[in-house]
């Protein structure tokens, strides 16, 4: 798994921030920031940010899945 952000869409709202600071930086002016694509042990925490992520610029992306 990875994490992926689409910064058309990130406005800097820092609700991933809030629900994964060990993966996330959001800087006061600014768009995220991943800080480790692969949440590894913070795997629950990166859902969270997904999941919460007010304008969905976030995802997960199973690197592992067969097309």
């Amino acid at each position: 798994m990875r994490l992926v952000v689409d910064l058309d869409l990130c406005q800097g709202h820092a609700v991933c921030q809030d629900e994964a600071p060990g993966l996330f930086q959001v800087p006061k002016t600014g768009q995220v920031q991943i800080l480790r694509p692969d949440p590894g042990t913070d795997l629950d925490a990166a859902r969270a940010a997904v999941r919460y992520c007010p304008t969905q610029a976030l995802s997960l992306v199973d690197d592992s899945a067969v097309e």
